[in-house]
């Protein structure tokens, strides 16, 4: 679904000069935008660039001039983007889309794409005319009127000191945000010093605004910040550190007030993003829908939600869910800039710790797989992270979504309790007896009546023998293989196995003991 009420003037004010510059709008700046869609070289070779009635702005990664000429020639007759934005564009695609009434954005060349990507999309949810959701103030617009008020430039930051929102601009901005701004790490030199004195210790810990003095020999102008705290969940907590907001001071001198107009935007701050946290955007709700996390309003069906997505809802489609390994964050930014690279129609939402992706019209499964472990390699060469993916598909059209959805959780649930059982890329259909044993154990272990009281007896009394009856189970009684996994002489286990027998009170032929006895040992495990 796309936003309404931002026009493409409104959007390039809210990225600023340090981001992006206009080149030419031969429509004007009061065109609505409300999505964005990116384009690579990929895309334009092999004829899967989105058309442009998909989406009213276009980001151009990685095109050449040709290829960026080539999609503009063909796209549809009556269709054009309202804007392209492209670094460096040269002196004849911008002619070409002009003549073909597209406004044309230069996108600073240090930029990341998908710190622009996530801006944007920031800009269409929060800047929308829709009273629903209406979110009252946000960041962008509390950091310009922060910025007016006490004459700094302000930015807001996440607590991973990604920029969220920021003020305008000018030249007295220094390299440190400039680069924050872009997307790209600060001079190290600004980060070590910074990092030295405690700065950061200090925003984290407290509400009291911290003063970073100049540091001319490092072009480092002169700075306030206060640290943004979300209100605990559990009030005999402390406050969640959510972020920063830092101001730097130009040639003019910050407002006698600064400093208390600082701490008021840190409580509005906190206000802003503890609300957005706790509520999708109309997007996002749409998405979670189709994919059963959320209930449907009386009057959606499928098919009215997929309208507003503009997806096809009768195709088979896929649902692949991310979920973080070990303790590493929600990757949710970067898996929707790699989706909607891999194709414009993606959709994509979180919960938790967990990422899904709703692919509609996806009719090859091994392209689909071989993007999964493409962008898994990626994230993990390039950001560290490690994911597990788990994909569903075929799916009979976007009805079988919320199933699909699911299927997926049961195995990443699945993964989080035995993770070395359960592939990193795998299906349902993949993982099925891992995952349907694991539940069986599970719900056997949550019931005491469901254990029989001498497989707890048995390891109490010599874990040994647990070890070895688990041992010659999972080998179906074959005592060379139940040896050799225990690394013990085969007449060692016959001796155990006859003990376990008197001690049971059982007679190991029978197959109803021995599955019994296999599943009290599984669910008495740890």
């Amino acid at each position: 679904m796309r936003a309404a009420g931002v026009g493409l003037g409104q959007l390039l004010l809210a990225l600023d000069t340090t981001m992006v510059s206009l080149i030419d709008a031969p429509r004007g700046l009061d065109l609505p935008v409300g999505s964005a869609a990116l384009i690579d070289s990929d895309d334009v070779r092999w004829g899967l660039a989105a058309g442009a009635d998909s989406a009213d702005v276009f980001f151009l990664l990685g095109v050449s001039d040709d290829e960026a000429l080539r999609w503009i020639g063909e796209q549809p007759s009556g269709w054009t983007p309202v804007a392209i934005f492209v670094k460096k564009p040269s002196d004849e695609l911008v002619a070409t889309a002009v003549a073909a009434g597209s406004a044309v954005v230069a996108v600073d060349p240090r930029a990341r794409w998908e710190r622009l990507y996530r801006l944007v999309n920031h800009v269409f949810e929060h800047h929308r005319a829709d009273p629903l959701y209406d979110s009252g103030a946000d960041l962008f617009s509390l950091a310009q009127s922060l910025a007016d008020r006490i004459h700094g430039m302000v930015s807001i930051e996440d607590d991973r000191s990604h920029v969220l929102a920021y003020s305008a601009s000018n030249e007295e901005a220094d390299e440190l945000r400039r680069s924050s701004i872009l997307g790209r790490a600060g001079p190290p030199e600004h980060l070590e010093w910074i990092g030295k004195w405690g700065i950061f210790d200090a925003l984290r810990a407290g509400n009291e605004v911290v003063r970073v003095a100049e540091r001319p020999e490092l072009g480092l102008r002169p700075r306030l910040a206060v640290g943004i705290h979300l209100p605990p969940v559990d009030t005999r907590r402390a406050s969640v550190f959510a972020g920063t907001i830092w101001v730097q001071q130009g040639s003019r001198p910050l407002a006698e007030d600064a400093e208390q107009m600082l701490r008021g935007a840190a409580v509005l701050a906190a206000r802003i993003m503890g609300r957005l946290a706790a509520r999708p955007s109309s997007h996002a709700l749409r998405v979670q829908q189709l994919l059963g996390l959320r209930e449907m309003d009386s009057a959606d069906t499928v098919a009215v939600i997929a309208r507003e997505l503009g997806i096809v809802a009768d195709a088979d489609a896929a649902v692949i869910g991310f979920d973080s390994i070990g303790r590493d964050r929600q990757p949710s930014d970067v898996l929707a800039l790699s989706a909607s690279a891999f194709r414009h129609d993606a959709q994509v939402v979180s919960k938790g710790s967990r990422v899904y992706v709703l692919l509609p019209q996806a009719t090859n499964t091994r392209a689909v797989t071989s993007w999964i472990r493409g962008t898994i390699a990626a994230l993990r060469s390039e950001l560290g992270l490690e994911l597990r993916a788990v994909i569903a598909a075929p799916v009979t059209g976007l009805a079988g979504a919320a199933a699909a959805r699911a299927e997926v959780d049961r195995v990443l649930d699945s993964a989080e309790r035995h993770p070395v059982s359960i592939a990193q890329v795998t299906s349902l259909a993949e993982a099925r007896t891992t995952v349907l044993l694991d539940e069986i154990v599970t719900l056997v272990s949550a019931d005491e009546r469901l254990i029989d009281p001498r497989v707890r007896e048995l390891r109490a009394r010599d874990p040994v023998l647990a070890e070895t009856l688990r041992a010659y189970l999972d080998s179906f009684g074959d005592i060379s293989a139940a040896a050799t996994r225990l690394h013990v002489h085969p007449n060692t286990v016959r001796y155990r196995v006859r003990r376990i027998e008197r001690i049971l009170s059982v007679s190991l032929a029978d197959p109803d003991v021995r599955l019994l006895l296999s599943l009290g040992l599984r669910a008495t495990e740890g």
